[in-house]
Order: C-alpha cells, then sequence, then structure tokens
C-alpha cells in the first residue's frame, strides 16, 4: 500500500489524533468537501475507518445515522448538498464485483463518494482523495491520520 501525502503542517510528518479529535477533522473535511469527489479510507480493522466516515458524513450534512456498510457493501445516504455513498469493500473477493453494486456508476456520479479498504478496487479505482489511519505506537488510544 502506498501511503498518501502528510497533511501539511503536521509535526514529525503525521498527524496524531485521538478519537474526538478525529471525528473533529473528519466534520471540517466533510464541511469543506465538493461532490463529486471519491475519498479512499485505508488501515487496519479497527483504526477508525468507520468512525472517520460517520465524521465526514456529519460534515456534509447527512442527518441519518452513518453505519458501517461491511455486510451490504453500500448505503447510500442523502445530504442537501448531494447523494453520499459509503463504500466498504473488504467482503469483496475480486475486482469483477464492483460491477454488481453498481460501481461505475456510483464512482462517476456528483456525489460523495467514500470507499473503506480502497486497495479491493484495484485499477477500478478512479482518482481520488486517500486518507489513511495507522495505530499510534504504544497509545491504543490514537491515531496517526495521512492525507492527501
Amino acid at each position: 500500500m502506498t501511503r498518501p501525502l502528510v497533511p501539511a503542517l503536521a509535526a514529525d510528518s503525521r498527524l496524531v489524533l485521538d478519537e474526538e479529535e478525529l471525528r473533529q477533522w473528519g466534520i471540517r473535511f466533510g464541511q469543506a468537501a465538493v461532490a463529486p469527489l471519491v475519498v479512499t479510507l485505508s488501515g487496519d480493522l479497527g483504526a477508525g475507518k468507520t468512525t472517520l466516515a460517520q465524521a465526514i458524513c456529519a460534515g456534509y450534512g447527512v442527518s441519518d445515522a452513518v453505519t458501517s456498510p461491511t455486510y451490504a457493501l453500500v448505503q447510500e445516504y442523502l445530504s442537501p448538498r448531494s447523494v453520499v455513498y459509503h463504500i466498504d469493500l473488504y467482503r469483496l473477493e475480486s475486482e469483477k464485483q464492483l460491477t454488481n453494486i453498481g460501481w461505475d456508476e456510483i464512482v462517476s456520479g456528483n456525489g460523495l463518494v467514500i470507499i473503506e479498504w480502497p486497495e479491493r478496487a484495484g485499477e477500478r479505482l478512479p482518482p481520488h482523495v486517500p486518507i489513511a489511519l495507522e495505530y499510534e505506537p504504544g497509545d491504543p488510544t490514537r491515531r496517526i491520520l495521512l492525507a492527501g
């Protein structure tokens, strides 16, 4: 996996956040987001991808509860700004299965698309804003965020 660029002004080439700071960062990102936009969230299980997706959706104006789409693969939400698709590719076995979820229509549309486990899309991943979350060594309450 290629690591994304580090946010500007991040200390020691990384932005280290606790869960509340991660939520606030996500809300601000969602407020600034302009569709059409594809955002990818990478990281190990439990790193905070769904938490960040929920915060981005909140900042973007989604009022419904945002849940993990692990089993449904795709959740669709409405915002006053545009439709939001939250996609979790963890259970995907091959890129060929993307067609079954309406991938091409979703990623080429006019909405905000948030993709967890984007590496499973392989060559079909469109231009996007990559965000990666990593565990902070020695501190299970904090995450390292890399975006850009």
